[in-house]
């Protein structure tokens, strides 16, 4: 498939889960894929196995978006396809959130989120794709989650308003919002093993299809909303989750 030949193709936070299966799809499909990430070893070894374009870069840093589009613009002109994907997840209940935690998790998955895009439109080409990993969280007062169900609820809010104010130059913008998939973004709360093999068992039980995502099934339909397939589709959010979210109390 070559659906997307010729396509320049930026992921943040594509060394790992959702982000680097998406690269690998991506690129399948014929795009020029560039991937990023805070950790220089985790990116070059990521980019190395992808053979796909490895740039470190930290969007809770301003500073840092601003030398990654340098370097995209330097090398690659014009970007077609921006998945927005880094995030990070941190559970702590209401009356146990530290201001540290919340600076952290809004500093990542909804400032950062907002200035890869501010920092990219200039060098995004006109009909080019955003895609905003979100999560189902944004929806389901699921227990330990408020601040980062509130990141991705207020970045479902901006991909809406970016995807009106876009509109024009034929910028298309969509959310994704997937349930409970098996990515590492799990084993990096700070939950013992125990705790998130029982978290885990819990979780599925609860999800219709009585499954995990696995990251590729997310990567396809990214890939979907990336190509021209999506063509009028714009402003929309997309659940991947298995059903949790249409049947929330089902054990």
């Amino acid at each position: 498939m070559s659906k997307l030949k010729g396509k320049v193709a930026v992921v943040t936070g594509g060394n790992s889960g959702i982000g680097y299966e998406s690269a690998k799809e991506l690129k399948s499909q014929g795009a020029n894929v560039i991937i990023t990430g805070r950790n220089s070893e985790k990116v070059e070894s990521a980019s190395s196995e992808l053979g796909v374009k490895g740039l470190v870069a930290d969007v809770a840093n301003i500073s840092a978006i601003d030398h990654l589009v340098k370097q995209v613009k330097q090398e690659y002109g014009k970007v077609d396809i921006l998945f927005v994907n880094a995030g990070i997840f941190q559970p702590a209940p209401v009356g146990q959130i530290s201001e540290e935690m919340f600076d952290h998790q809004i500093g990542i998955n909804f400032k950062g989120a907002v200035f890869t895009t501010e920092k990219f439109l200039p060098i995004l080409n006109d009909g080019a794709s955003i895609i905003n990993l979100s999560s189902v969280n944004a929806y389901t007062g699921m227990p330990n989650t408020a601040v980062y169900a509130a990141s991705k609820a207020a970045l479902n809010s901006y991909t809406r308003t970016a995807a009106t104010e876009l509109a024009p130059r034929k910028i298309r913008v969509n959310a994704v919002n997937p349930g409970p998939v098996s990515t590492p973004i799990f084993g990096k709360t700070g939950m013992e093993e125990e705790q998130l093999n029982g978290f885990a068992q819990a979780m599925q039980e609860r999800v219709p299809l009585k499954r995990f995502g696995q990251p590729e099934d997310v990567a396809k339909l990214v890939a979907f909303l990336a190509s021209d397939d999506a063509s009028f589709i714009t402003g929309s959010e997309y659940n991947i989750d298995g059903g949790i979210n249409i049947n929330p109390l089902l054990s």
